[in-house]
């Protein structure tokens, strides 16, 4: 060997001295040739104690027979192996996974003399990806799990992720929802919807608590609690979403405002209801300069027909009064119970004649309809006061007393008869 060569020969073994991978040459039976400072360190040798000697020396061949099998494997066939290969190493004593590329070794008259190959430790690499990927299962899990229906999606619709809830929210696989457009996998209506609140998110940049009602594909309303949160993904904007089904409290919530304005009886409004929005209404007419009619109305001889039939009866004969005058009503007058026999109904932008000729009906049917009961057909006949608005009432409670007088008048004048005042 030429002093040239020995010097080239001399930087060569340095620079691969100094490169963190391992780097190792084999003969024919598996005996280092060549092995770097890197490889060294993994067998904690000196370089004398390393060459000439095969796998066994280094590594429990009985859980690392992979380093055997590639090597025979790459002088086999003759082609470069490129994969991972875990050893057991002596000098650790504990496994070790390497990102391997080995290839075969020729002489100059291209006859095969061993193998070389480089070696790149990536066992810390592959217990932290280990954890990663326990920790987005045991994340999934969770998602999947929990009650919301969460997702990501970026500005150009397209949803990022999904979890399980969604997936069964829009009856589609989760891969084919991440990379959609949410134009493409939901209803038109529905999709315009996000995309008008997602739109709202983007130009405030900040966290937004909403309340969302879709229709599902049975026509039913459901109603969600949505949180929404930008945040820059990839460069771009994008937003995760956690939206939680309130529909059951939903309708919880509006039962009980029907219990607080609705007579538990006869199913229309109650007293307070029916006060707080007459005097809505009132205000209303006040200013829209509109006709506005109040009518009482009372059951004549109610407290005989308790005593002669029982109670029982008695509610009978309210609730079908009540349903009788709600068939006689348009659906923005407003009718409630106010008392034991005693109703009273709003007819809003209504002229005297007309309301006049309302209470006339009321009254003319129910002297001619007996309530039909086990007992027989029963008569509740109706006593009614009749009211408008004038200009100097100045609330409804003036209102309110006026129609108590022309009620008090028709009971007077010997019932079943309508006193109107215009």
């Amino acid at each position: 060997m030429t002093a040239e060569l020995k010097e080239r020969v001399a930087i060569l073994e340095g620079m691969l001295s100094v490169v963190g991978a391992c780097i190792f040459s084999k003969d024919l039976k598996g005996r280092y040739t060549y092995v770097n400072q890197a490889v060294l360190a993994v067998f904690d040798l000196p370089q004398e104690e390393v060459l000439g000697k095969d796998d066994s020396h280094f590594f429990d061949l009985e859980q690392s027979r992979e380093v055997i099998e590639n090597d025979q494997m790459v002088m086999r066939t003759g082609k470069t192996l490129r994969k991972e290969e875990t050893n057991f190493v002596k000098a650790f004593n504990r496994e070790v996974t390497y990102q391997i590329i080995k290839k075969p070794l020729y002489d100059e008259n291209n006859n095969l003399i061993g193998v070389c190959g480089i070696a790149n430790d990536i066992t810390e690499q592959r217990h932290l990806q280990s954890k990663v990927e326990e920790q987005n299962k045991l994340l999934d899990i969770v998602l999947d799990n929990v009650a919301a229906h969460i997702y990501m999606k970026d500005d150009s619709r397209e949803f990022i992720y999904v979890n399980a809830k969604v997936s069964e929210l829009f009856g589609l696989p989760v891969e084919h929802i991440i990379g959609a457009k949410e134009q493409d996998i939901l209803p038109p209506d529905m999709a315009a919807h996000f995309h008008e609140s997602d739109t709202e998110l983007f130009a405030s940049g900040t966290k937004q608590t909403i309340e969302e009602t879709v229709t599902d594909d049975n026509g039913n309303k459901r109603h969600y609690l949505s949180v929404k949160v930008p945040f820059e993904h990839h460069g771009s904007k994008s937003l995760i979403g956690f939206s939680t089904e309130v529909t059951e409290l939903y309708e919880l919530k509006e039962q009980f405002r029907k219990q607080a304005n609705t007579d538990y009886l006869t199913n229309i409004y109650n007293r307070r209801y029916f006060i707080e929005t007459a005097e809505r209404e009132f205000k209303r007419a006040d200013r829209s300069k509109e006709p506005f009619a109040l009518m009482s109305l009372d059951i004549d001889h109610f407290k005989k027909i308790n005593d002669k039939y029982g109670h029982p009866v008695g509610d009978l004969v309210l609730q079908t009064f009540a349903k009788s005058l709600t068939a006689n009503l348009r659906d923005e007058d407003v009718l409630a119970r106010i008392g034991g026999e005693e109703f009273a109904i709003i007819l809003p932008n209504t002229l005297f004649k007309e309301a006049k000729r309302v209470a006339e009906r009321i009254r003319e049917y129910q002297s001619n309809n007996p309530v039909p009961t086990e007992k027989g057909g029963i008569l509740a006949r109706v006593s009614i006061g009749l009211v408008m608005k004038a200009h100097d009432d100045n609330n409804f409670e003036t209102l309110f007393k006026r129609v108590d007088k022309a009620l008090y008048q028709a009971k007077r004048q010997g019932r079943n008869r309508v006193v109107a005042h215009n």
